[in-house]
């Protein structure tokens, strides 16, 4: 096994006290080695961050009380430690949109990753990559639209342009964990969006339980790591840093 451990967590549920909170895990991150970043907004958290797998065992431990839940993770690993900081930064938002949903509008949104084939694979099932172009470049799901966005509050602009509820029925989106698609699913159906599906724990989940051989993924997955991709076996990819390239910058997971 690789040396170092990578987790992906988020949810979406009422914080107070955010400053206190963004000093206690600050200090549970450095007391047990952890680098990376957590973001705290009044609408949850949302973290990517590395340890060696001993100390992400009693940091995870130690999170979950501070934040009061049980963490929903995303795991993969790899040789060397690929963030430089230890980061909890407040901000409005957890993943930025600049509209108002109603999250509760995204009941019924979700499709696990074992499911996602057969949803995608219909006819009139339109499929939208909610990420960045910078993202797009590196690999998407087959015949998926890539609506060019340098940052994801862009999004209902495209949207507004190129869709339409009266004649898009069904729409399928999906984005590298899941996050994005929480906000974005329920916004959808404020459109009047009929039939709307989000890919349940994103492109990572996906990855981590479909074999190769049924994947309908083509490409590398972009993560804001030093590790630029992963393939699909979730570990370093060889794909090029478009984000650098495109002057677009990686700031939204």
């Amino acid at each position: 096994m690789s040396e170092f451990q990578i987790i992906t967590f988020y949810e979406f549920k009422p914080l107070a006290n955010l400053p206190e909170l963004r000093s206690q895990l600050r200090d549970t991150m450095l007391s047990n080695f952890i680098k990376g970043t957590i973001i705290l907004a009044g609408e949850g958290f949302n973290s990517t961050v590395c340890g060696r797998p001993e100390n992400i065992v009693q940091f995870v431990a130690a999170a979950e009380e501070i934040l009061e839940t049980k963490l929903d993770l995303k795991s993969s690993f790899y040789e060397t430690m690929p963030f430089r900081r230890v980061d909890v930064k407040i901000k409005p938002e957890i993943v930025t949109l600049k509209k108002r949903v109603d999250l509760k509008n995204g009941a019924g949104t979700h499709v696990n990753a074992a499911d996602w084939n057969k949803v995608i694979g219909q006819d009139d099932v339109i499929v939208l990559d909610t990420r960045n172009d910078y993202e797009y470049k590196n690999g998407s799901f087959r015949n998926a639209i890539n609506p060019q966005t340098r940052k994801f509050s862009d999004l209902p602009r495209f949207v507004a342009e190129n869709l339409d509820p009266k004649t898009h029925k069904k729409v399928a989106m999906f984005c590298t964990g899941g996050i994005r698609c929480e906000k974005f699913a329920p916004y959808m159906k404020q459109l009047g969006f009929e039939e709307v599906y989000q890919l349940e724990g994103g492109i990572l989940k996906y990855l981590e339980i479909t074999r190769p051989e049924d994947s309908l993924w083509e490409g590398e997955c972009f993560v804001f790591d030093d590790r630029i991709t992963v393939n699909e076996n979730l570990e370093k990819g060889a794909g090029p840093d478009h984000s650098q390239t495109d002057g677009h910058g990686s700031n939204e997971n």
